[in-house]
């Protein structure tokens, strides 16, 4: 009975401090800002010269990766010295039910990476900036194009602008992204039936309600709902515990209706063709193949990941031009593997070093923690260098493609 009172007890708590760490915006439009994130006090500030641009889901409020004070992936970001820019999709209102597919992933996403590359490179001035800026912008001084992170559905628009705008980033992560739709997962079987009509569904509800898909996905794992509350009964008595469960189902329950128009073409070109795949996708006209996609890779998937399943998100290793390409695949599910202690210290340092290995060489040496994401070879006939794997991860993989490659020609050599 005190567990019950004190697990109610979180009904009658405030918002949690989500979305704390301090940020302006510098750009919005419609309903859409660009956060940056102000440097730590006390900390190194800006280090790095590139830039990095958060992407979220377009259905999901962005603080789930800055949940909470020391628990934020955001906040450490910017604790080891990144420019740190994150998009606020908003609300949509009535009239989105317009607003298509390019306009959002070709004309907003565009302009965000834009305006971080000029805020950014303007910033470079600075003392603790100046060193970098030199090294990284070279003699003719231009400005790079910021690494990009996107997850879930962000990842699966900012790999179409890369595949349709392949000189937009510097460096694409691609976290728990689903980019190949035809998969054995329920949502995949559930669009594709000839039972689901996407445009009737528009029709009658012009952005489709955040309620109607939030009931979808709670339909894949019906019991999950009281999984969750038998777990919290058995950790009732851990305030840290009920602190960030409070917090995540606050996000949980904080969710984005999706634009009529662009969850149209999502459904039809996507779900239902894998026009991503199978290299027919087109944004704003122009083809957006992922043999296109030549930056620095790094794709994280989840082994029980019900919404983005293994293969959806490890498909693009093969299809993509880069050849500076790794895959990080841990043990965990689509929201507890990326913010959980574990991916403090082992999943969200290894992204950190993979952009600060891409930043032109800084002079000083990235704190190596848990998974240690190291540069690869530059040629496909180069050998990699190994990922290594979280020690303690039960389930963790970490390997560079091209180490994979070389496997295999060996393996036809040897027979």
């Amino acid at each position: 009975m005190n567990r019950l009172v004190r697990l109610a007890s979180l009904a009658f708590r405030g918002r949690p401090p989500v979305a704390a760490t301090p940020a302006d915006v510098v750009h919005s439009e419609n309903k859409w800002r660009l956060l940056r994130y102000r440097p730590a006090a006390g900390a190194a500030g800006r280090i790095f010269a590139v830039p990095v641009v958060v992407v979220p889901s377009l259905i999901n409020r962005h603080y789930v990766l800055d949940l909470l004070p020391g628990k934020s992936f955001i906040e450490a970001m910017v604790r080891r010295g990144h420019d740190v820019f994150c998009i606020d999709w908003g609300t949509p209102e009535d009239e989105d039910r317009f607003l298509d597919f390019d306009e959002i992933t070709d004309r907003y996403l565009g302009r965000a990476f834009r305006v971080a590359t000029r805020l950014s490179h303007a910033s470079a001035s600075d003392a603790a900036l100046g060193e970098a800026k030199g090294r990284a912008s070279g003699a003719a001084g231009n400005a790079r194009p910021p690494h990009v992170l996107g997850y879930c559905l962000g990842g699966t628009l900012t790999a179409i602008h890369a595949a349709a705008n392949p000189a937009s980033m510097s460096s694409l992560t691609l976290l728990a992204a689903p980019i190949g739709f035809h998969d054995d997962g329920l949502l995949s079987t559930w669009v594709r039936s000839k039972g689901f009509d996407v445009d009737a569904l528009v029709d009658g509800t012009g952005n489709v309600p955040w309620q109607l898909m939030q009931v979808a996905f709670q339909m894949l794992r019906p019991t999950m709902g009281a999984a969750k509350l038998v777990g919290a009964l058995d950790r009732a008595w851990e305030d840290e515990f009920l602190d960030t469960f409070h917090a995540t189902e606050t996000w949980g329950n904080d969710n984005i209706s999706f634009p009529g128009a662009c969850y149209q073409r999502y459904i039809r070109d996507l779900y239902q063709r894998d026009s991503l795949v199978n290299g027919t996708f087109c944004l704003s006209g122009r083809p957006a193949k992922l043999e296109s996609i030549v930056c620095p890779l790094l794709t994280v998937s989840f082994e029980h990941d019900h919404i983005v399943p293994p293969a959806s998100a490890a498909v693009v290793m093969d299809r993509v031009g880069s050849t500076d390409k790794h895959r990080i695949h841990l043990s965990g599910g689509h929201v507890g593997a990326v913010i959980s202690k574990k991916a403090a210290t082992g999943l969200w340092p290894a992204i950190s070093t993979f952009w600060a290995d891409r930043d032109g060489a800084p002079a000083f040496a990235v704190p190596q923690h848990g998974l240690a994401m190291a540069s690869t070879a530059t040629s496909p006939t180069a050998t990699a260098v190994p990922v290594t794997a979280a020690v303690g991860t039960p389930g963790a993989v970490a390997t560079p493609a091209n180490e994979r490659a070389g496997r295999r020609r060996r393996g036809r050599t040897q027979k």
